[in-house]
Order: structure tokens, then C-alpha cells, then sequence
């Protein structure tokens, strides 16, 4: 079922087919989204709510979730679920408070100052997705950055579940997280009314969250009109093991990111023959336990491979390349690859520290780059919901100090403006 690779050719071309998931953008479902968005910002509220009945419900229970729906679905949520979620949280929560950032102020001689402020955003908005599913670690990992950040106002969408209600798990996370607002509309019709604000939907100043191929369009085409965290594909797993790793181990969290999609890709390196065989047959009888095997099947025939590299090295080094969305190190000294895997969105380390912990409970974020783009981008951060601007104040000397440096850049760009903007200052005094 899992291709095991050995060869240069044999690994470029599993490496080219990875990167065609990423591929070309797909022309229809950009003009479906460019209708949606043009509807939304046409018809705002009652665009919205035709796309929810028409996409996920025959009738909508409510709009925005009432305040008291929300408190009755934590109140009778299970109390295990709810300690857990508490438990998840506090982990989040301490982790992304040690990302906190603070401005500064310098002077300098002559009584400059300079400066930077840090401030967070006025409003955001958080995307969960839903429907068939409920996402609770979702809301936990978008809704708590940004209350860490100190955001002023957190307005979520969620799609509604067949009958029109909300999911009562992702109403409880959203609860406990201190989410303001609670809107059930999903897919492209949600970020267009988060970006471009409704009647009832306030506009934001950002968009974060995951979502199908509808809402990373959105996105993709609203950015500008509104910030957003990143454009996400498909969910990734890179393992590199040594002949040290438990191959039962291996397949399981190599089935753990597969049951995601069948577009999912499954991933391992190691430089031993006999870890990559032992990890296919753990594989095939490990999925014939599993409900939805035929998707994850679909997923490492596609996308999976085990890969035979001559060392380890070899294997970061290759690991580097690819840029996965989630990177596990099941070696001997773990702890040691730490400095060596530059190009990854979140490092798992040790037997112990499966993929599913960082999804959930560990505190790291799990809104992370995808397709390749770990080697640039960075998983969802305090940072996301900070915004940074710079002040000076040059008193006279100062400025008459800097005015030769400054109009003579000016001048070699031929704008004269620019330079007359300080001379002017400069001969009265």
C-alpha cells in the first residue's frame, strides 16, 4: 500500500507529485468563491444566511448563537470533556504568554528619540470548521492567542450542523475561551461577511482559522481588504526514524494525519531498510482497524511513502526540503535534531510525543504552514494579533545634523518634494 523508495528518480517524482496538492489554482472554484463574495458584499446578512440553508441546513436555528445557547451548552457538556478542555487551555495559554511582546523607546544624541509601539488588533475573526464535524481544539488554538494578545472583540463562524443548530462542543470551547460573538455561517460566505462586515457581522481587522478549499480561497482573494494568517492545504507528517524507532509507532502517527483527507500526505524517512518494512506491514494491519480506512488508504497510495536514505543527515537534510507541516524525530537523542530541522511548522521529539499531542493539548499552536511553505511562513502566533508602528522626534539640531544625508537621497531619486520638506525647515532657522 505505502511505496517504499529507494532510489534518486524513485523519491523526485513522489517529491514532484507531492507538490502538485499545492499545484495551480483551481479556476471553478475561484468563480464560485468570486460570486460568493460578491453576493456577500452585495446583499451582506441575507446573502449569508441563503448560502447556510442552501449549503448545510434546510432551516437555520439561529444566526448569531444567543448568549444563553452558549452558557447552556457548556452547562451541559460532559464534565470530563470540559476538565480536559481546561486542561488544554491552560497548556495553550502559558505557552503563547511567553510570546508576548512589548514596545520600545531610545534616544539618542541631540534629544532624538525613536520608538515602536506594540498594540493588538481591534477585532478578529476566527474560523472553526463544522457541520458534519466539531473542531473544539480549533477554537481553543485561534480564540486563545488572541485573548493573550489582548484583542478587544472575538467573533467566530462556525457552520450550523444539519438541523441548524450550533455544535454544542464548539459552543463550550468558545465559552471557556471568552469568544464575544458566535455567528453560524461556514465557507467562503463567512470570511467574505467577516472581511467586508454585514448587518449583524461586525468587519474584522483579521481572519484566522482553518477550512476547506472554499474558505483558503476566500482568504487567498480577501487579503488585502483584511489581514489573514496564511493560506492551509492539506494536513502532513513527516517521520525521520532510526532503526531504533517502533515501527507500530510510526504507522500509527502516519495513519494519524492520513485519516484527515485523502489528499493528506504521509510521510517517512529513515535509513533503515528494515524500519521502512516492518512500518508497511504495521500499516496494513493497523488500518484494517480503523473506520475510515478507505480515505486513508486513498491518502498513502497518493501521497505516502516510506523513503530509504544512506543516514540521517541525509534524512534532515531531505526533511528540510520537503517543509512539513508536522515533523516527528523518532531516533536515538531526539533532542539533538532540535538545531537541524529549520523548515518545519511544529517538532515532535521522542516516542512519547506523538503528532496528536501538539493538536490538542502540549500548548504549541496547530494552525500551521503546510504545502511547503514551513521553509517561509510560521505556525499562528501572539504575533498574529499584534500590530507594530514606529515613532520619531528630531528636534531642530538634529534634524539640521541629518538634512545633507537626507536630501541627497532625495535628490538621486529625483524627488525634490521630499528634500524641499526638510530644507524648508532647515533655512528658517
Amino acid at each position: 500500500m505505502i511505496k517504499i523508495l529507494k532510489t534518486e528518480d524513485e523519491i523526485n517524482n513522489f517529491r514532484e507529485n507531492l507538490q502538485k496538492r499545492g499545484g495551480d489554482p483551481d479556476f471553478a472554484v475561484e468563480r464560485t468563491v468570486r460570486a460568493i463574495l460578491n453576493d456577500v458584499k452585495a446583499a451582506g446578512d441575507e446573502a449569508v444566511k441563503n448560502y447556510t440553508t442552501r449549503l448545510d441546513c434546510d432551516v437555520l436555528r439561529y444566526y448569531r448563537v444567543p448568549e444563553s445557547v452558549v452558557e447552556q451548552c457548556f452547562e451541559e457538556s460532559d464534565e470530563r470533556f470540559i476538565a480536559a478542555l481546561k486542561r488544554c487551555a491552560y497548556n495553550i495559554a502559558a505557552f503563547h504568554e511567553k510570546q508576548m511582546r512589548e514596545g520600545f523607546c531610545a534616544t539618542g544624541k541631540d534629544g532624538v528619540i525613536i520608538g515602536q509601539r506594540v498594540r493588538p488588533l481591534d477585532r478578529v475573526g476566527i474560523y472553526v470548521p463544522g457541520g458534519t464535524a466539531a473542531y473544539p481544539s480549533s477554537v481553543l488554538m485561534t480564540a486563545i492567542p488572541a485573548k493573550t494578545a489582548g484583542v478587544g472583540e472575538i467573533i467566530m463562524t462556525t457552520p450550523p450542523r444539519k438541523d441548524g443548530s450550533p455544535n454544542p462542543d464548539t459552543m463550550a470551547a468558545a465559552k471557556l475561551c471568552g469568544v464575544d460573538k458566535i455567528f453560524l455561517c461556514g465557507g467562503a460566505q463567512a470570511i467574505a461577511a467577516l472581511a467586508y462586515g454585514t448587518g449583524e457581522i461586525p468587519r474584522v481587522a483579521k481572519i484566522v482559522g482553518p477550512g476547506n478549499v472554499y474558505v483558503s480561497m476566500a482568504k487567498k482573494l480577501l487579503f488585502g481588504t483584511v489581514d489573514i494568517d496564511m493560506i492551509a492545504g492539506p494536513s502532513e507528517i513527516l517521520i525521520i526514524a532510526d532503526k531504533t524507532a517502533n515501527p507500530a509507532y510510526i504507522a500509527a502517527d502516519l495513519l494519524s494525519q492520513a485519516e484527515h483527507d485523502a489528499m493528506a500526505s504521509a510521510i517517512l524517512i529513515t535509513d533503515s531498510e528494515e524500519t521502512a518494512g516492518k512500518t508497511a506491514r504495521e500499516l496494513e494491519r493497523q488500518l484494517e482497524e480503523l473506520p475510515r480506512k478507505g480515505m486513508i488508504k486513498s491518502s498513502l497510495i497518493s501521497y505516502g511513502a516510506a523513503i530509504v536514505v544512506g543516514g540521517m543527515d541525509a534524512a534532515v537534510a531531505l526533511a528540510n526540503e520537503i517543509a512539513p507541516e508536522h515533523c516527528e524525530v523518532l531516533a536515538e537523542n531526539p533532542l539533538e535534531y532540535i538545531g537541524r530541522l529549520d523548515n518545519v511548522g511544529s517538532l515532535f521529539l521522542g516516542e512519547y510525543s506523538p503528532e496528536p499531542l501538539g493538536d490538542y493539548y502540549a500548548g504549541p499552536n496547530h494552525v500551521l504552514p503546510t504545502n511547503g511553505t514551513a521553509r517561509f511562513f510560521s505556525p499562528l502566533t501572539v504575533d498574529d494579533f499584534y500590530k507594530k508602528s514606529g515613532y520619531v522626534y528630531y528636534p531642530k539640531a538634529a534634524l539640521k545634523a541629518a538634512a545633507r544625508d537626507i536630501t541627497l537621497i532625495a535628490e538621486r531619486e529625483d524627488l525634490a518634494a521630499h528634500a524641499g520638506a526638510v530644507n524648508i525647515r532647515i533655512a528658517a532657522q
